[in-house]
């Protein structure tokens, strides 16, 4: 990754239109209007600006449910003056909230204000009602629940992981802790670079079946198997380093710890007790691994549910359904000193850290949150009382391309709604 803040030159975001282009239109769709997931085109752009809202029908998936009766209240307090407010990106160009929305290719915005809605819209195949890719937003799920366990007595933090996950033992995370797992403080022999087509991440992507595998393929076939050939580089618990197979670990020690898939957990322990509206749904692997790094769908309003839920310290519909404590925790964040040794990071989240897979600014407002590749988001900031969840399909998938004008559009927003 690179720290630069120029933005990439891609088709703009009505020039990409789904709907515009044709994208996967007629019975059958033309050749040329076909993606698919063999050849790749799901993932390239701009045919992700479809996939991304339709990413079920192309890997196995397994559901998130929800608990059944009405869901959980999201009143109406629309406003009308959001599109036109203006604020400057950190490269230094003004420019309104709907420009910036276009501008970083939104899929869906949703803007809560004290619990109630005050801006909700889709573009291209977004839709209220339809699941989108959340990517690594999966990540802040998957480590609320290992930190609710670690609140509960559970799971101790300092537990070696291989002695939960003895299959892991002779791997880098052989000598690592929970902790360090939870905090992305993993020293390991492996790129996230989502820009190198030789890094790791497509190695991972492909043992799960995220990805096609070529012919002649006789690499890992699982989840597992990949894991479990991963080494170390350098130490662990000294510096943060983003890398999604530890969260894929995290989430198979939650399932070895509870004896229950990871869909199930989410489901019972948050999903339900939020009163979401829709089912989510998890990717899998061949052996009915969840991917736990990146792998749910859901509604914008779903996450719009958990995002206040957080907002407010835990309790939401009526229930705790996150310990004060945990949210207190998150929201304090990791050592600022081990994040500020990550590269890629230095131009666009300077200051900030990380804490159970949640990414946490320090900022006055103390806004943390949960983020995906291409543009997926979940905004809280306790200070304004806001939340905004966004879905995206961001031509580029590393933040970079949009951080440098969403931080600030969502700053303005808050500055906006804390005026009144």
């Amino acid at each position: 990754m690179s720290d630069t803040l120029t933005p990439p030159t891609w088709p703009d975001a009505h020039a990409s239109d789904p709907r515009a282009l044709g994208w996967m239109q007629g019975s059958p769709p033309p050749a040329d209007k076909t993606i698919r997931f063999d050849d790749g085109s799901f993932l390239r752009f701009p045919q992700l600006r479809w996939s991304l809202s339709h990413l079920r029908e192309f890997v196995p998936t397994t559901a998130i449910e929800r608990a059944p009766g009405a869901p959980s209240a999201l009143p109406l307090a629309l406003r009308d003056d959001l599109d036109a407010l203006r604020f400057t990106s950190m490269p230094g160009e003004a420019m309104s909230w709907r420009e910036a929305l276009l501008r970083t290719y939104y899929d869906g915005i949703l803007v809560l204000h004290r619990g109630r809605v005050v801006q909700e819209d889709y573009f291209g195949e977004g839709a209220a009602d339809r699941g989108h890719a959340l990517f690594s937003v999966t990540k802040s799920f998957v480590g609320t629940l290992a930190a609710m366990d670690v609140h509960q007595g559970r799971l101790d933090p300092q537990q070696p992981v291989a002695e939960l996950l003895p299959e892991l033992r002779h791997s880098a995370y052989g000598t690592a802790s929970v902790r360090q797992v939870m905090d992305m403080l993993i020293g390991l022999d492996y790129s996230e670079d989502y820009a190198d087509p030789q890094a790791g991440i497509w190695d991972f992507s492909r043992a799960g079946g995220l990805l096609p595998r070529p012919e002649g393929y006789a690499g890992p076939l699982s989840y597992g198997e990949f894991l479990a050939t991963l080494r170390q580089q350098g130490e662990h618990g000294t510096a943060f380093a983003y890398k999604t197979v530890n969260t894929q670990v995290l989430g198979w020690l939650l399932e070895r710890l509870h004896g229950q898939r990871l869909a199930t957990q989410i489901s019972q322990r948050l999903w339900q007790p939020l009163g979401t509206a829709h089912d989510a749904a998890i990717s899998q692997d061949a052996t009915g691994a969840a991917f736990g790094g990146g792998g749910m769908s859901a509604t914008v309003r779903d996450l719009a549910r958990f995002g206040e839920m957080m907002r407010l310290r835990g309790r939401f519909n009526g229930r705790q359904v996150v310990p004060e404590a945990v949210v207190a925790d998150i929201e304090a964040g990791g050592q600022r000193s081990h994040f500020a040794q990550a590269e890629g990071y230095r131009a666009t989240l300077p200051g900030w850290s990380y804490r159970s897979m949640w990414w946490v600014s320090h900022n006055a407002h103390g806004a943390y949150m949960a983020r995906g590749v291409h543009g997926q988001c979940i905004y809280i900031d306790p200070a304004a009382e806001m939340v905004i969840v966004r879905t995206g399909s961001h031509p580029v998938a590393s933040g970079v391309g949009n951080d440098p004008i969403t931080l600030p559009a969502f700053a303005a927003v808050a500055e906006a709604l804390m005026r009144g």
